[in-house]
């Protein structure tokens, strides 16, 4: 168990122990797609255990958001709907019209919608009540928003946002690149992208190309920011920051690890790991943004 990418929300008055957050999941679980439906939602087990849905060390907890979704390409209702309005042209002696093209697709959507793959997929969110921190590994801000959604609508109680920094982190690497002091935890790496702030199609990659001052100062002299920049944090960690604040192809760098008897207690080792490393980074790049918007 290791996240790659991380949605980061914060949480307040977190009051529910993993036996109370079970229950509440167990009255949303997976259910397999209906027969006219595109998709379902729902809870899963998060770990090697088949039945319970949170998996807990000590006070941190790992949920799982399951989702089955149908696979129908739009050129595949196309043609159906394609092949049904030639049929209704030679039947009634005329062309179809614009109501009756909108009819036939939804008509043949809900014809092959019954026959479509079905593919299931599986997202995790880390819950530390003590910190006050959900984070979801997930590199899609959707997606992310999704699960962050159904767990609104599994606990209505819920307190659930996402993090604000003083600082954006555009600004942020944009003054790191230009000459600003770091903070002593964090040291840049080499993959950055670069963007312009008047059109934002415009932007600059750089990949295991260590840039010189040179560089950094054409590029912001002419207008652009910097919107990726991959980061080492303490030699620990290494991972990307984006201008949205995720955090992506978070990379675990050489720490030693205890080789585990089983895959079980591999799962627990490597949660445990991920979650002490986490609960110090996290605060440190909130520091280093400027601090935490308070609302």
């Amino acid at each position: 168990m290791w996240f790659k990418n991380l949605q980061i929300y914060r949480i307040t008055d977190w009051k529910l122990m993993p036996e109370e957050l079970e229950e509440l999941l167990a009255r949303r679980t997976l259910q397999a797609c209906l027969s006219m439906e595109m998709q379902s939602l729902g809870w899963i087990p998060p770990g090697m255990e088949e039945t319970r849905l949170v998996y807990a060390r000590g006070q941190q907890m790992l949920i799982a958001l399951g989702s089955e979704k149908k696979l129908l390409p739009a050129s595949v209702v196309n043609q159906r709907a394609k092949e049904r309005a030639v049929e209704m042209e030679a039947q009634q002696g005329y062309p179809v019209g614009r109501k009756q093209i909108k009819e036939i697709k939804e008509a043949a959507l809900y014809e092959l919608l019954p026959r479509a793959f079905v593919v299931r997929q599986k997202s995790h969110a880390w819950i530390d009540p003590v910190d006050g921190w959900i984070i979801i590994d997930s590199s899609n801000i959707a997606k992310a928003d999704t699960f962050a959604e159904t767990l609104l609508k599994t606990i209505p109680t819920l307190l659930l946002k996402r993090i604000k920094t003083n600082l954006t982190p555009a600004s942020a690497m944009t003054r790191w690149l230009s000459g600003d002091e770091l903070p002593h935890a964090f040291t840049i790496d080499s993959d950055s992208v670069f963007r312009s702030r008047e059109d934002k199609k415009v932007s600059v990659s750089y990949q295991r190309h260590p840039l010189d001052s040179d560089e950094i100062t054409r590029h912001v002299r002419a207008g652009k920011e910097v919107t990726k920049q991959a980061m080492v944090w303490e030699n620990n960690l290494s991972f990307v920051l984006d201008e949205n604040l995720q955090i992506k192809r978070l990379t675990l760098l050489d720490i030693e690890k205890e080789p585990a008897e089983s895959a079980e207690e591999q799962f627990d080792s490597n949660f445990f790991l991920m979650t002490e490393q986490l609960k110090q980074l996290l605060p440190d790049l909130i520091d280093a943004l400027g601090g935490e918007v308070v609302e």
